[in-house]
């Protein structure tokens, strides 16, 4: 394990928030096929393994974002004679505004366990521009004093114009925290984006792998927030 971070750079799909249950239970129903609501959050993390880190140049969003469905689907039981309706509907769904929503069980928890141990906290996540408000109303976390856990920065790739996996995502909430990127850890749960992005920045890459899917891979594994506390709290 690497020394102790000055900072911890979290993402939020996956970390804090996963999909509202009610509107991706609506879009199955939509489709013909009704979903089970305690397959929908280990489907997430099924199709987030899709994303590998098996790529060379550009990050193949389209491929990746389809496999991702594919998984979704398959986790939840879709047979094959309606994986074609059903992936419409489930594709216009996710492409809605405000589907990520649902805090993640234990999150703020461990959030704030993390926040405990001393180390900086930032946001870096690619997002549509509205993930600090929604948190901060959530009261997860914000930047300042709040109800929620205060952090350095809300990095939202819609408001600064730059995604995951490119480094200069990082290197804005890097220049934010005033930390060099060796000494940050970074935590997400797509390896394509998440990991390959770190890496490329400098940061050490944590995945969030709450179901053990990730069986060894190259990267280092978490099953919680509240995980990542710990490694940083010894």
């Amino acid at each position: 394990m690497a020394d102790r971070p000055l900072a911890v750079v979290l993402d939020v799909g996956g970390i804090f928030h996963l999909p509202d249950h009610e509107k991706v239970l609506g879009a199955f129903s939509r489709g013909g096929f009704e979903a089970r609501a305690d397959d929908l959050d280990r489907a997430h993390y099924e199709g987030a393994a899709q994303f590998t880190c098996d790529y060379e140049g550009d990050l193949p969003w389209r491929a990746f974002w389809g496999a991702y469905l594919v998984e979704y689907a398959r986790v939840c039981g879709v047979p094959d004679d309606q994986f074609t309706e059903v992936h419409e509907h489930l594709d216009a769904e996710f492409a809605s505004g405000g589907l990520w929503s649902r805090v993640v069980p234990g999150s703020v928890e461990g959030l704030r366990a993390l926040d405990a141990t001393g180390v900086q906290l930032a946001i870096v996540s690619n997002a549509d521009g509205s993930v600090g408000a929604r948190l901060r109303e959530q009261e997860v976390l914000q930047v300042g004093p709040g109800l929620g856990v205060e952090v350095a920065c809300v990095i939202d790739s819609g408001e600064v114009g730059v995604s995951k996996p490119d480094p200069r995502i990082f290197h804005i909430a890097l220049d934010a925290l005033g930390i060099e990127a060796h000494d940050a850890w970074y935590v997400g749960d797509m390896p394509g984006i998440d990991v390959v992005g770190a890496r490329a920045a400098g940061l050490r890459p944590f995945v969030m792998d709450p179901y053990a899917l990730h069986d060894g891979a190259d990267y280092e594994r978490v099953t919680s927030v509240a995980d990542i506390a710990s490694l940083v709290g010894k």
